[in-house]
């Protein structure tokens, strides 16, 4: 009959949760998304613009189309001015540019010539040093909007937006503002349209002298130096606005027409000057407030990050991509070489010797509150196949219901239940560890059953003496519904291929709690399960590895465990898995400079794989909806479809291996909408418990009785 043993172990005190994860979470979120808006803002790629079309020429243009290229449109009606005889106002538009605004700076300053540059807002918060060296050499800066945006096609606030950042900016780096502005995608006064006077009035309103040019070389094309020079040649000795442009891509073209320009109009007795010398206005500055100052220098602070972190991001999502599918492949080559080593009968060090007679074996079933569940368990533990001894210790950790009274109804004669105070998994174990009369020690969750011949696949490979524990292939028993199907792809996928291929390696990180045969000397050697961490499981394994023993994987020792059924109960069972998994690492670092491959490859490979990859899964998602929303979104959607289809092939693959059946695999491109989500959130949780410095309480979920 069923014996029953009454022990006392102190609870551990229970503290509660920690709080504030989600503000964490939330404000890394937000300042990563207030990033990449900035600097998608700053490249014209949020709120993008273009050039509008041209209009009908009937529209009333109030002369503007008649007049100078300086159009006064801050009374009623419209007035301009033209450059005089012999002298020439140079303009640069679109900078200003690290490279070739320096360059035309350099030819401007050997001509002793002075020159205009109409400058993105977003250029000078990168560049502030550069704005500050063309006001110092005696040049002027005018306003060119702040994304170069067409002010055409976009609502008055926009406008008023694009012009005011770009003042601020100018302010931050110079302590100026500016009376000039030049409108994008603008040229001669003979082009404008209808749409184009209408913001010229908006900006006249707000108190801008308007630029245009009088010769547009259209530098922009790369048309050919002389090309350019010809173009910027006033006739007959006139005098000219001169739109160049040092900035929106290689301008080698126009610094080296520049040259010649400034060479040929000194020979014809030409005055280069900026654009309110050439017409006799005064300065074209005007004083900045303080404020206007720190906004604009901060504005500039903010997008020069914002433009480092989106290049760091792009950087790092490529080499994490690079990463994940070479780990993905890496481990489907050793996965493959295992079973190919599996199915010789053959193990990394080779066959061992045959038992003389299959040993005896102590199973023990930690429970609490498993109520529903323990009287399966327990049948299946008994009824086996192995033909050596089996006894199975029950030990009920508190329970509140009837676990132990369900146990011990069985009358099972091999079956003893040990009842204690509540103490948590680690010290349940323990107790049963001390009242095994076996070497070899069988560790069962009381939520899961075994096959008649697991027991004798699990034991088998601790003939080695090397051996120190054993995994066994844990599956999802209840695999209804979605929630469960992604668990099961989960677990074939990502748990047990992956102990193929940590076999081989020679550093399993856990034997988990469900199935697990430990040898008795190996449990002594590390002094029995920790009650450091919330991953006994995890804490064992390693403990044992840096110990000297071997780890190995039994893919044939299958047991079925039923996984949790809701989210907020998936939710506890990985938080408590992912911190206490982040604890036996912390534990075990210094694995990391010892002799032999479980720290520098375990511990590494969990490092990269299980803590900082998942911690860059939410800017992935970020960067890939962005991306659709202000980009081209089919590249987005063919490297997604590209990672599916790995990973289809690679489930493909551990579902034949396991004999499961692949048609399960519809609903794996779900899995990353909802499912993956959850499991990098678990991570990103579980280290912020980690670096708060709280301990986590232990996490139960509620049992359905998948197996009774």
């Amino acid at each position: 009959m069923t014996t029953t043993v009454t022990t006392t172990v102190q609870a551990p005190r229970r503290q509660p949760d920690p709080r504030g994860h989600w503000l964490v979470v939330l404000c890394g979120v937000l300042l990563m998304v207030g990033a990449l808006v900035l600097n998608g803002y700053a490249t014209n790629e949020v709120g993008e613009t273009h050039a509008a079309p041209a209009t009908s020429s009937s529209e009333d243009l109030g002369g503007v189309d008649r007049g100078g290229p300086l159009v006064n449109l801050t009374g009623e009606g419209s007035q301009s001015a033209r450059v005089p005889a012999k002298t020439v106002a140079l303009t640069f538009d679109d900078g200003p540019d690290p490279i070739w605004t320096p360059r035309v700076l350099d030819v401007l300053k050997r001509h002793g010539a002075k020159a205009t540059f109409f400058t993105v807002g977003a250029r000078v918060a990168e560049n502030p040093d550069l704005a500050r060296r063309i006001v110092a050499e005696g040049h002027e800066l005018g306003n060119h909007t702040y994304a170069h945006a067409d002010l055409t096609g976009v609502p008055a606030w926009r406008l008023r937006l694009e012009v005011s950042l770009t003042q601020k900016v100018i302010a931050g780096a110079t302590g100026f503002q500016t009376r000039l502005v030049r409108l994008p995608y603008s040229s001669t006064p003979e082009s404008v349209t209808g749409p184009q006077v209408r913001a010229m009035r908006e900006l006249g309103g707000a108190g801008y002298l308007v630029a245009l040019a009088d010769l547009d070389t259209k530098d922009w094309s790369r048309p050919g130096v002389e090309k350019i020079v010809r173009a910027a040649v006033p006739e007959r000795g006139r005098g000219a606005v001169i739109m160049m442009h040092d900035a929106g891509g290689d301008r080698a073209q126009t610094v080296a027409a520049l040259d010649r320009l400034l060479t040929r109009l000194d020979h014809g007795g030409y005055r280069a000057t900026t654009l309110t010398v050439a017409l006799g206005l005064g300065s074209a500055y005007l004083p900045a407030g303080g404020f206007d100052q720190v906004a604009g220098s901060v504005l500039g602070f903010a997008q020069r990050a914002s433009g480092t972190f989106t290049r760091a991001l792009s950087w790092v999502l490529a080499i994490a991509g690079v990463l994940t599918l070479a780990r993905l492949l890496f481990f489907l080559a050793l996965a493959w070489l295992h079973v190919r080593r599996a199915k010789r009968g053959r193990r990394r060090t080779g066959a061992a010797p045959p038992w003389p007679a299959p040993p005896p074996v102590s199973v023990i079933v930690p429970a609490y509150n498993e109520e529903v569940g323990i009287e399966a368990t327990v049948r299946s533990l008994v009824n086996t196949a192995y033909r050596g001894q089996v006894e199975v210790i029950v030990v009920d950790d508190g329970s509140s219901d009837a676990t132990a009274a369900r146990a011990a109804a069985l009358g099972l004669p091999q079956v003893r239940v040990v009842r204690q105070a509540n103490g948590g998994k680690p010290a349940a174990l323990n107790t049963g560890v001390a009242h095994a009369s076996h070497e070899i020690l069988i560790m069962v969750d009381g939520d899961t059953v075994f096959q008649p011949d697991t027991i004798g696949h699990l034991v088998e490979p601790l003939r080695d003496p090397g051996v120190g524990a054993v995994s066994g292939n844990t599956k999802v028993g209840n695999r209804r519904g979605m929630l469960g199907r992604w668990q099961h792809i989960e677990y074939v996928i990502g748990f047990n291929l992956d102990r193929r291929a940590f076999d081989l390696l020679g550093c399993m990180p856990t034997v988990p709690g469900a199935i697990g045969a430990f040898r008795g000397a190996a449990l002594a050697q590390v002094g029995g399960l920790s009650v450091d961490t919330l991953a006994e499981d995890t804490d064992l394994t390693m403990a044992i590895c840096r110990a000297g023993w071997r780890v190995v994987y039994q893919e044939k020792a299958l047991a079925w465990t039923e996984a949790p059924t809701t989210i907020g109960q998936l939710w506890r069972q990985r938080y408590r898995w992912c911190y206490g998994t982040l604890q036996a690492m912390w534990k075990h670092r210094g694995a990391a400079v010892e002799r032999g491959t479980f720290g520098r490859r375990g511990l590494g490979y969990l490092t990269l794989f299980q803590v900082l990859l998942p911690l860059l899964a939410p800017v992935v998602d970020v960067m890939a909806v962005y991306s659709v929303l202000v980009g081209e979104p089919l590249p987005v959607v063919a490297v997604w479809a590209g990672f599916v289809l790995v990973q289809a092939m690679t489930g493909w693959y551990a579902l034949r291996v396991d004999r499961e059946r692949a048609s399960v695999l519809w609903v794996l491109p779900l899995q990353q909408f909802v499912y993956r989500q959850l499991m990098y959130l678990v991570v990103i949780h579980s280290v912020v418990t980690a670096v708060l410095g709280v301990r986590l309480r232990w996490q139960t979920i509620r049992r359905e009785g998948t197996f009774s």
